[in-house]
């Protein structure tokens, strides 16, 4: 699946060394033990599961999925990131603006000829403006998970903060498969309300043509538990299992790039504005 050579394209203005990040940090990333933001993405957390609840996701499915919020495109929704540090995110105190572009050019250098990933590391994130508009960062933010059945042991701070979701209690949600049956399909699962979830309908209702694997990737790079945690596998249809190695793929750009090294946004824009015109063009429906 992956294409690994090394493009020629002086464009490249920016070139993460993933290799070198990875082998140096990556027992450092996504610690939720310890650390100067530890309470802050507790916090974060414990309100998230709390109140991410069956009703309140299909609430914010009411509230959102109409696309009628906002007219912009693509490019003005990325840089509007600028405003948003990300209260749930261990790693990285920065506004997300640059970890689209950190992410997109590590992706770019390793698979240099599917210009659809690039731009999916460069988007993946754009969700997140609902915070800039009006939902709690709880509500838009972090790792996602499944609601309407048992919320399982890999979930981020499980033990410490489900205590108060109603869910929790509600013996229609509490068992392993609980309202849905085995290998249902991701598809047919109600997930934690999120980036990851909006921004993948706000594709698909303006009729963005990128590839699959890609809308995969944005719509479940947040599921932790399932991608990296191994749980939830029996909701997974067919489907779902060949989609995996994708969203794992991608994983190792969005996490791995998290570096203090930014990149120089302006000299990267035309590369990336062509990829949004061929595959998100023109002003988009929010």
């Amino acid at each position: 699946m992956r294409d690994v050579s090394l493009s020629s394209d002086s464009s490249l203005v920016y070139q993460p060394d993933l290799e070198q990040n990875e082998a140096k940090h990556k027992d450092e990333y996504r610690n939720f033990e310890s650390g100067s933001l530890i309470d802050r993405v507790f916090n974060t957390y414990k309100l998230m599961h709390t109140n991410q609840t069956m009703e309140f996701v299909k609430q914010k499915h009411s509230d959102w999925l109409n696309c009628n919020h906002t007219e912009m495109g693509m490019m003005e929704a990325i840089m509007s990131l600028d405003q948003l540090v990300d209260e749930s995110d261990p790693d990285v105190d920065f506004p997300n603006s640059f970890h689209a572009f950190q992410t997109a050019e590590g992706i770019r250098k390793e698979h240099p000829n599917k210009d659809w990933f690039h731009l999916v590391g460069l988007i993946h994130d754009v969700g997140k403006v609902m915070a800039l508009w009006k939902e709690p960062q709880w509500a838009v933010v972090g790792d996602t998970f499944p609601v309407g059945c048992k919320f399982q042991k890999s979930i981020v701070f499980r033990d410490d903060s489900f205590q108060d979701n109603p869910d929790e209690k509600n013996p229609d949600y509490n068992t392993e498969c609980g309202i849905y049956k085995e290998k249902c399909g991701l598809e047919n699962v109600f997930m934690s309300w999120g980036h990851d979830e909006y921004l993948y309908r706000v594709l698909n209702f303006n009729k963005c043509p990128i590839p699959e694997e890609g809308l995969y990737m944005i719509r479940f790079h947040s599921f932790y538990p399932w991608h990296t945690g191994g749980d939830y596998m029996h909701l997974c249809n067919d489907k779902d299992l060949s989609m995996l190695p994708w969203v794992q793929e991608f994983n190792k750009f969005d996490l791995y790039t998290k570096v203090s090294d930014l990149p120089d946004v302006e000299k990267l824009k035309p590369y990336y504005q062509s990829l949004i015109d061929k595959y998100c063009p023109g002003i988009l429906k929010w």
